[in-house]
């Protein structure tokens, strides 16, 4: 019972990078030769890489205004001992 259990719960090494897809780097390679018959703007097939630079984006922002935040601390800090 435990085996059925663990076979239906499985993923499969493609998932996780561990063994290399056959099908290719396209999953659909009809797809891509129709988009590109019909002069359409080219897709972004690698999905993995858009999302790594949005994260690194976000990435940058929130430390961007992580910085800014403590910066405008630091000053107003400053502008109120001043006052005393």
């Amino acid at each position: 019972m435990l085996r059925i259990l663990l076979n239906l719960c499985h993923r499969p090494a493609i998932r996780f990078g561990l063994v290399r897809d056959p099908r290719g780097r396209f999953r659909e390679p009809r797809f891509v030769s129709f988009m590109a018959q019909t002069n359409r703007k080219r897709l972004d097939t690698d999905v993995h890489d858009v999302v790594l630079r949005g994260r690194k984006l976000m990435r940058n922002v929130l430390r961007l205004a992580v910085v800014g935040g403590c910066a405008w601390v630091v000053l107003e800090s400053a502008k109120a001992l001043s006052v005393f």
